[in-house]
């Protein structure tokens, strides 16, 4: 004799979608994270637009920037002149392979950042990039001038 269950017999599922929309949040709040601790060492300055520019790693740097009114940060250190030479000896005595980003303000006066330039060549630093904006950072659409 058979005798049957008032309750219905269902086979255990697994349910695949709760899992893969937990595994995108988790992933969207990694990005969010891994964004927001991305720091920028150097003073804010409008920086010119360029076509060539490439985008390189910020690895043991440090930015030197001139602003539009001529005055010299160093990262984000207002420092007069005349001490940009002395530390930056002192950086390129503990790490000569430092890369030394200049940050010219678009408006700045080009003596201003070619005697920040002058600087760095005199305390012996050999890896001197220019940072510009890209012209797609910028919304130039296809490079037009």
């Amino acid at each position: 004799m058979n005798v049957s269950s008032p309750i219905p017999h269902k086979k255990a599922r697994i349910e695949i979608i709760p899992l893969i929309d937990i595994m995108f949040f988790l992933l969207a709040s990694f990005m969010m994270v891994s964004l927001s601790q991305t720091t920028m060492k150097g003073m804010k300055v409008n920086l010119p637009t360029g076509a060539s520019g490439q985008t390189q790693s910020k690895k043991d740097y440090v930015s030197l920037s001139v602003d539009k009114d001529g005055y010299t940060y160093f990262d984000k250190e207002r420092i007069p002149l005349e001490e940009v030479l002395p530390r930056l000896r002192k950086i390129y005595a503990t790490n000569p392979d430092a890369k030394i980003f200049i940050r010219g303000d678009r408006d700045a006066v080009h003596g201003n950042v070619t005697r920040v330039l002058d600087q760095i060549r005199s305390s012996g630093f050999s890896k001197i990039s220019f940072e510009i904006k890209s012209q797609a950072a910028a919304g130039i659409p296809g490079g037009a001038k």
